[in-house]
């Protein structure tokens, strides 16, 4: 799908959201990447094959988390 130099991730991959961004709707609180992943402003992600991912990055360190 990726037609860049550079590929971007695969939608199946864990760095998936650092694909080039196509189509933005700030607006709207999404943007669509180059691999088919719409990213939304909460982190959350709609794969190419419409499995919903919640926000899945850690912001502290585990050891804050925790406190």
């Amino acid at each position: 799908m990726c037609h860049h130099v550079t590929p971007c991730p695969d939608a199946a991959s864990e760095a998936r959201d650092l694909a080039a961004v196509v189509r933005s709707r700030p607006e709207q609180g999404w943007s669509l990447l180059c691999n088919g992943v719409v990213l939304f402003d909460d982190d959350g992600e709609l794969l190419p094959d419409g499995q919903a991912v919640p926000d899945h990055h850690v912001w502290l360190a585990p050891e804050l988390a925790q406190a």
